[in-house]
């Protein structure tokens, strides 16, 4: 019998001061079906409370994975 193992599948989060909405967000990725998740999350230097979320989930949730990088705009978040 061959056992195929599930592929990890990367989820990227680009985060800039979306405190209001985080935790709904990652609350939604983590709950999926889908188990093998990579979760990424990059915070571009926001001002309000989402890095302290992403630490809080980070703890939480051995799957993510977080960047904290000064403010460089969501294409530069994403290509980290």
């Amino acid at each position: 019998m061959i056992t195929l193992k599930a592929a990890l599948l990367s989820v990227i989060i680009p985060v800039y001061n979306v405190e209001p909405y985080l935790e709904q967000c990652l609350d939604s990725v983590i709950n999926q079906t889908y188990k093998n998740l990579e979760i990424i999350c990059i915070n571009d230097g926001s001002t309000d409370g989402s890095l302290k979320i992403l630490e809080k989930y980070q703890k939480k949730d051995n799957r993510i994975k977080l960047i904290n990088q000064k403010n460089k705009g969501v294409s530069a978040a994403r290509n980290a």
